[in-house]
């Protein structure tokens, strides 16, 4: 693997410092749940940062070996307040990488013929879809003073798929089998 053009190159950069960003923002956040009372929300954010780690080191496995210094600049909200209100944040990330960034980082990618570069972000994206419905679902039960109520999250550990409770007996996105899945 390996990007023949700059633009993918600085988008799978761009990609990777957001979701490397995302993954230690919701490590933080779950710390926060937890001391709310949270626990569940915070295994929310605990599995998400596993799922934007998988992301992140995708993106940078298929720069594979393209180094450089880079200059990174990922959107990003920053800080630590009610879970509730950080659930915000995270929505409003979730929905930004769905709605714009990851479709637009595609395109281009599909454009310039980069096949690895168009996988990764595809994974993502369809990753970050249900990201944005899980915390929206968070967020409900948190203004509410009330934890979520699945049992454990599941995420493939390939593309980053993620579920409640029971993984399917295939990955939809990439076709992991469901053993593979990780638990939180």
């Amino acid at each position: 693997m390996s990007v023949k053009n700059a633009m993918t190159a600085e988008f799978l950069r761009s990609a990777y410092g957001g979701e490397s960003m995302a993954h230690m923002r919701y490590l933080g956040w779950a710390d926060k749940a937890d001391k709310e009372g949270l626990p569940k929300i915070a295994r929310l954010f605990r599995a998400v940062a596993y799922a934007e780690q998988v992301h992140a080191t995708n993106h940078f496995v298929v720069l594979n070996g393209d180094v450089a210094d880079a200059c990174l600049t990922a959107g990003a909200v920053f800080g630590m307040k009610e879970t509730a209100e950080n659930l915000v944040g995270a929505i409003a990330g979730e929905e930004h990488e769905v709605d714009q960034m990851y479709p637009v980082y595609y395109e281009a990618a599909k454009f310039q013929g980069e096949k690895d570069a168009m996988r990764t972000f595809n994974f993502a994206l369809q990753a970050e879809k249900q990201h944005a419905e899980f915390f929206r679902q968070a967020r409900e039960h948190a203004l509410a003073k009330k934890d979520m109520e699945f049992e454990a999250m599941l995420i493939c550990p390939v593309c980053g798929h993620t579920v409640a409770d029971e993984a399917p007996e295939k990955c939809p996105v990439c076709g992991v089998p469901k053993d593979k899945y990780v638990r939180f």
